[in-house]
């Protein structure tokens, strides 16, 4: 698909056809059930940020034990809606070993779950046939940091988690937040083995409660429990969160790549920000991924068939010749940085973590790192909090400080405006983002307003025809199936969309859901609701995503 140029004849406000989040949804007021599972501490989500924080817990309530503290025996609880650890993770990944580090002193880079240190990197500026090598932007250089499998990071700290007696609940989502006034005392998770229809079937679970005195919602981007939360305590940020939309393949290669490689410019059109990546995964696998930002201007821009093209440059062909793609998936991505943070990450009874409280810095590529430090001191405020026996908005405010006066916060001040300057376009946002490099964020100096991306207006352009060959290039349907994802056809559908959409929205959320759950049709939006690998992007601008029950959705294993 090449998408055409904006004409100019008609647009599209996605925000005009896009559902209210439904607070009452996430937020129920009620106590934890007489057969709830009681914790001292809950934690939504068992990725970095949510694992950081059990194994940190942990380790502080131990050290207390051993020294006569009343912390013995505190109950840990993670949430994780996978049916195993990491298989709903994707990133492409370079980490920054900083934080593992920090969570395990003294361990040795050799036993750290990485593939491999970065050997060598180069960037480069595409056109459709030629490429030109750029020096690497300062923020962009990996010296010292390590290529990885989110999905094998994520499998070891959960041993290790549970290696310290964390209980790790995998295949059980957070379906809402319980609270009792303004206290968040605990989760209530999705039933499970419900029909087409939403009445019990074969294998029908019902939702469990979970109580707690502290509550860590780390459940990722787009996070519909942190949505709600934030809104119901009405915290704002300077910014609203934007969003990018990243797609990735894993493929087995004839030879071994050498270097890390970061692509700008074509296939994406003038008017789209993202890039491309390409990593060494070992001697005979390669990441590759294409990321855009959500707010294009194009009504039928394709992440996944803009992938597809990239993948026939002569640079990347080269690269995967005689290869096989082995494995697919996307997931959204939080750009706002500095700015898009909430103002307050903490309440009563609960706090927010990693990509969930938009830890991501766009122009080194990085939020691993940052989404493990803020699991890390979040749990170190939760403890602080318990010890004191307290556990209200004014015992956990602490966690906010330590974000603040940590690397998080000043690595994202100092690149505050760079995403939000190609706003502007192009040539002039690449202007205004090295001239933030160079003065270390100082210019410019005012704070660059944005719209959130549904607010974004699309330009109605017609769509070229895209046909893969099923072998270097994929299907919506054929890389779906290399997600794993094993969702049964008759679960009830979890998506929230507005009736009687125009065709050219229905258009637009074609195209811009990479796993081909909507399709426009005559009688309407047809929605494929198993297809969902729940990377968020319907969520964006689009219908609302809502969890379903444990297990479903993608199956990733060495993304």
């Amino acid at each position: 698909m090449t998408p055409t140029e904006p004409t100019g004849r008609s647009e599209i406000l996605p925000s005009a056809y896009q559902p209210d989040l439904p607070p009452a949804r996430f937020l129920v007021d009620e106590a934890p059930g007489d057969e709830a599972v009681p914790l001292d501490v809950l934690i939504v989500g068992g990725g970095p940020a949510g694992l950081a924080c059990a194994i940190e817990l942990s380790r502080l309530a131990a050290e207390d034990a051993e020294k006569g503290g009343d912390l013995e025996g505190i109950e840990i609880g993670v949430l994780e809606k996978a049916a195993a650890l990491g298989e709903h993770c994707l990133s492409g990944a370079v980490v920054n070993p900083s934080a593992f580090l920090e969570l395990f002193p003294g361990i040795r880079s050799e036993d750290l779950p990485f593939r491999g240190a970065v050997p060598s990197e180069s960037v480069y500026l595409l056109s459709e046939a030629g490429k030109r090598k750029i020096p690497t932007p300062p923020p962009m250089r990996n010296h010292g940091n390590y290529v990885a499998s989110i999905c094998e990071v994520v499998q070891w700290l959960g041993s290790k988690a549970e290696e310290s007696g964390v209980n790790v609940f995998t295949g059980f989502p957070a379906d809402a937040l319980l609270v009792q006034g303004d206290r968040v005392v605990g989760a209530r998770t999705a039933p499970a083995g419900l029909n087409r229809e939403g009445q019990p079937g074969s294998g029908f679970m019902p939702a469990m409660d979970l109580g707690a005195r502290v509550t860590v919602l780390a459940e990722g981007s787009r996070g519909p429990l942190s949505q709600s939360w934030l809104r119901r305590e009405q915290v704002g940020s300077a910014n609203p969160q934007i969003f990018a939309l990243g797609v990735k393949e894993l493929w087995q290669v004839d030879r071994p790549l050498d270097r890390v490689i970061h692509t700008l410019g074509w296939p994406l059109p003038r008017d789209a920000f993202g890039g491309s990546w390409i990593y060494p995964m070992g001697d005979d696998l390669v990441s590759l991924g294409l990321v855009v930002g959500m707010d294009y201007r194009q009504s039928t821009l394709d992440v996944h068939e803009l992938l597809q093209r990239f993948k026939g440059h002569p640079l990347v062909r080269q690269i995967l010749d005689g290869g096989e793609c082995v494995e697919w998936g996307a997931r959204t991505i939080p750009e706002g940085g500095y700015y898009a943070i909430p103002e307050r990450l903490h309440g009563d009874g609960v706090l927010i973590a990693g990509d969930a409280a938009g830890f991501v810095d766009v122009p080194s590529l990085k939020g691993i790192h940052y989404a493990m430090f803020s699991g890390i001191y979040a749990a170190r405020a939760t403890f602080q909090a318990l010890k004191s026996g307290a556990s209200d908005r004014a015992a956990l405010a602490p966690y906010d400080d330590m974000v603040r006066a940590s690397s998080i916060s000043r690595d994202l001040y100092r690149s505050r405006n760079m995403r939000a300057a190609f706003k502007s376009g192009f040539y002039r946002g690449g202007f205004r983002s090295a001239m933030s490099i160079v003065t270390g964020g100082r210019w410019p100096r005012k704070r660059i307003s944005v719209d959130e991306d549904a607010a974004e207006p699309r330009e109605v352009t017609p769509a070229r025809e895209f046909s893969p060959d099923g072998e270097y290039t994929l299907s919506k349907v054929d890389a779906v199936f290399r997600s794993g994802n094993a969702t049964r056809d008759d679960i009830p559908s979890h998506l929230i969309s507005s009736p009687d959409l125009p065709a050219e929205v229905q258009g637009l959320y074609e195209h811009m859901c990479p796993a081909g759950v909507y399709e426009a049709g005559e009688d309407g939006l047809v929605v494929n609701a198993p297809n969902c690998i729940d990377c968020k992007a319907t969520d964006v601008i689009g219908p609302r995503w809502t969890p379903r029950e444990g297990g479903s959705g993608p199956a990733y294993k060495r993304m």
